[in-house]
């Protein structure tokens, strides 16, 4: 358990929090239409910033990008007495894809592109930390295994604060992949509604500073992160299981133990689209949590991508403060079978304590308790080591591979060689021929790891943590040539997918049942050091008995490592 020191927004609706939280009072919302918008032929909805916000918010030298994630970093640390400085300080940032609209479809019309990991370096140097940063890149739930991350990270002892950035900005190239699974709307959104349609874009920065509570301060009266849990349903990869099954393991992982009835409210994800809000209210239902009131935010700011963890826990916070349970904008009739209680009215309470879920493509789940009823001594105490061991390792390169430290000979290189590989050593899931060359790198190490262990009965609950700098750079440069090039407007859905690095462990969790959870960080270098931390604090801070994780990085169609390896407790 974490205490939150200070907590910051910036968005089109204000850039500060009180500024937010009274625009959703007032029942404002920055979505807006967009026609014709750099091209794309087809209208959607989103909150974007104005050309005069964004001059205001620049910061010289930085790109949009990061002189929004610098802008919410100085608001949260202007209330916070923390040294960025200090190497027991931890900077996390949670986003999708970072810089990604001054990427060009080859290098040499790249604008200020950097990678994601070299990104948040930058930012990091902007404040004069001395820590190597870390990305998480987990889709939809980024914001909420970024705050994840940084309570391990405190409580596994591997620092004393931590700075967690959520932030995304909108640019063409995610506009074309959701406009490729045809789950825009052209109107506002309308969360759980039978009329809704669709998500809405949006773009935000929100900014939380944690500490300890265990640093000679009660604590009473602030809010704590008190527990947390992540996971996969192993159902498909852009659409969530029907019966919420995922949902329903991290809210029952999270709660164990709490009373349902000390909740305010569930801070839903909410994103207003056909399957996820059915889904959502079924796991609610299945939960207990039918008479709990849900908020949904997306009505007032759209799908901000990996700042929508942490946003809307900071507002579900701020509100909580003034005894306010926000109205869910859009809603009028519901239009889901699981039963839950949500109005577009303002509600009010006492209670003071939350729970905040989420879920995203590659079947990740996540779940988050955030409490200020609790004294420093109370939550799931302190983290226990653990001493997990190899059981087995895979190294796989564009010219090599090694199975536990002996040499395989291989045949041809790149590419081509995975494919070989594939019809050699496994030719047991067609689906490989669909994926892109860092699935197929990710799934080949993998599967070349299970087949070594043979288990009679896999571990279901077995988590997947993986590492790499060049995020999903090749899938990236081919999305945008379907977007750039001279023969119009056509994204792929089957391409879009692989847009986001942590599809790499949905596809191994899918093909091997794996329900455990699924994590993807973006290293500015590899730093063995930082991955063993955190792979050493997910062991000591959640139930997980067994892993695979390491290094899998892809810069190149014929380019590439995976080192990875079992572990176990």
């Amino acid at each position: 358990m974490i205490r939150v020191l200070s907590y910051s927004i910036i968005s089109p609706l204000g850039e500060t929090v009180g500024q937010n939280y009274r625009a959703l009072l007032a029942g404002r919302s920055a979505l807006a239409p967009y026609d014709n918008w750099h091209g794309v032929p087809d209208r959607f909805v989103a909150s974007l910033f104005s050309r005069e916000q964004r001059e205001k918010l620049a910061v010289n030298g930085y790109s949009r990008f990061e002189s929004l994630a610098i802008r919410a970093i100085e608001d949260a640390l202007s209330r916070a007495d923390v040294d960025i400085r200090s190497p027991r300080t931890l900077f996390v940032l949670s986003t999708t894809k970072a810089n990604v609209e001054e990427l060009g479809p080859t290098e040499a019309r790249d604008g200020a592109y950097l990678a994601p990991g070299s990104t948040a370096r930058k930012i990091a140097g902007y404040f004069g930390m001395t820590n190597d940063p870390v990305v998480v890149c987990n889709a939809c739930i980024s914001g909420v295994t970024a705050q994840l991350l940084a309570d391990r990270m405190i409580e596994s002892g591997y620092c004393d604060h931590a700075v967690v950035c959520g932030i995304d900005c909108q640019s063409l190239f995610e506009v074309a992949v959701f406009q490729s699974f045809k789950s825009l709307s052209p109107e506002d959104c309308r969360p759980f509604d039978i009329e809704r349609r669709g998500l809405n874009l949006g773009e935000a920065a929100s900014a939380v500073i944690f500490g300890r509570c265990d640093d000679g301060k009660d604590g009473a009266g602030q809010w704590k992160l008190v527990k947390g849990c992540l996971d996969n349903d192993a159902y498909h990869l852009s659409a969530p299981s029907p019966d919420g099954a995922g949902t329903l393991a991290v809210i029952s992982g999270t709660l164990d133990g709490w009373d349902r009835d000390d909740l305010a409210v569930v801070s839903a994800h909410g994103t207003a689209t056909m399957f996820n809000d059915q889904m959502e209210s079924v796991a609610l239902e299945r939960a207990s949590l039918s008479s709990v009131p849900v908020s949904a935010l997306k009505g007032y700011y759209g799908h901000t991508f990996g700042a929508a963890g942490v946003l809307e826990a900071v507002l579900v916070m701020r509100a909580l403060d003034d005894g306010c349970i926000l109205p869910v904008r859009g809603f009028d009739e519901i239009g889901v079978s699981g039963r839950i209680s949500i109005s577009n009215r303002e509600g009010r309470t006492d209670k003071s304590s939350f729970l905040k879920i989420i879920s995203g493509f590659g079947g990740c789940n996540g779940a988050l308790l955030y409490s200020k009823a609790l004294a420093k001594t109370a939550g799931s105490g302190a983290a226990v080591k653990k001493n997990p061991q190899t059981v087995h390792s895979v190294r796989l390169t564009d010219s090599s591979l090694s199975i536990d430290g002996r040499n395989i000979p291989v045949e041809q290189s790149g590419k081509a060689m995975l494919t070989w590989i594939y019809r050699t050593m496994l030719t047991d899931w067609p689906k490989f021929y669909k994926m892109d060359v860092f699935n197929r790198l990710v799934y080949v190490a993998s599967q070349l790891l299970v087949r070594e262990e043979n288990a009679a009965v896999p571990d279901v609950n077995r988590a997947l943590v993986f590492f790499n700098r060049s995020s999903t750079i090749v899938s990236d440069r081919k999305h945008i040539s379907t977007i750039c090039g001279g023969d119009g407007f056509f994204p792929s859905p089957s391409l879009a997918i692989f847009t986001l690095p942590n599809i790499t462990a949905g596809e191994v969790a899918i093909r091997n049942g794996y329900r455990g959870e699924t994590s993807f960080y973006i290293l500015d270098e590899r730093n063995e050091r930082l991955m063993g931390n955190i792979v050493d604090a997910t062991f000591s801070c959640s139930d997980v008995s067994s892993m695979i994780t390491g290094w899998v990085d892809c810069s190149a169609e014929d380019t590439f490592e995976a080192d990875i390896r079992i572990l176990t407790i």
